[in-house]
């Protein structure tokens, strides 16, 4: 199981938020390259991208801080926010990035996510974000009445790369993951899922590890900020323990 950590990008800085509320932000590095950087340094395989700003206007805003952190660091990058049709996603992907996140467009514009995972094989993962079992779009600004599994099982035959899926509830909360709710969605799908929302402590990537479903991986960022979780310590622990 991959542990990625987390880089939300907000006016060209590292922060996060607490329960995707933009005005509940703490900037925790005013350059994010040096924070991608610092990770790879504590052995990072993966790093997760998150355009905050660009997830409510659409469209990329950070592209300056994320071309940063690709320059600066030779691991894989997924990259999610305000990437809503093709030729962001074709101009990210010859960019450098190793995956780019639908989030918004898998409920908006299913095709266009089936379209680029055919395009892109390997490439293209869909961001479910989640309040109560209902998916929130947008930024997590918009509700919508679309459940978390119809969602994912529309693109079971896509070859989408994984599903990345966040209970908002419990992002930047610190109170721990929604263990349950994503063992079931593992469940219920066969495309590889990673675990988004409250990772806060080793126990809570065991737990996931230990759910009854194969989890392809976990997504943290406050706990690491914060020094509540240990990089270098939670990787060795879920290699050790794997």
């Amino acid at each position: 199981m991959i542990l990625y950590p987390a880089i939300d990008l907000k006016d060209g800085q590292c922060v996060r938020l607490l329960k995707g509320e933009m005005t509940q932000a703490t900037v925790f590095n005013d350059n994010p390259a040096a924070q991608a950087r610092a990770f790879v340094a504590q052995g990072a395989e993966w790093l997760h991208l998150v355009d905050l700003n660009g997830a409510f206007a659409g469209t990329p805003v950070n592209a300056a801080a994320v071309e940063e952190i690709l320059d600066g660091v030779h691991i894989p990058c997924q990259l999610g926010g305000g990437i809503r049709d093709m030729a962001t996603i074709e101009a990210w992907l010859k960019r450098g990035l190793s995956r780019v996140i639908l989030g918004t467009v898998a409920v908006e514009d299913p095709d266009l996510v089936r379209k680029a995972a055919a395009a892109f094989p390997g490439q293209v993962a869909v961001g479910i974000d989640a309040r109560n079992g209902r998916v929130a779009t947008k930024g997590w600004a918009e509700e919508t009445d679309v459940e978390v599994t119809a969602l994912a099982r529309q693109f079971e035959d896509a070859g989408v790369a994984a599903i990345i899926y966040t209970d908002i509830n419990r992002d930047g909360a610190m109170q721990g993951p929604n263990v349950a709710a994503t063992a079931d969605l593992a469940r219920a799908v066969h495309i590889p899922v990673i675990a988004s929302g409250g990772v806060s402590h080793v126990q809570d990537l065991i737990a996931l590890r230990d759910c009854g479903a194969a989890l392809d991986g976990a997504i943290s960022g406050r706990a690491l900020y914060d020094g509540k979780l240990d990089l270098a310590e939670a990787i060795a622990v879920l290699k050790a323990r794997s």
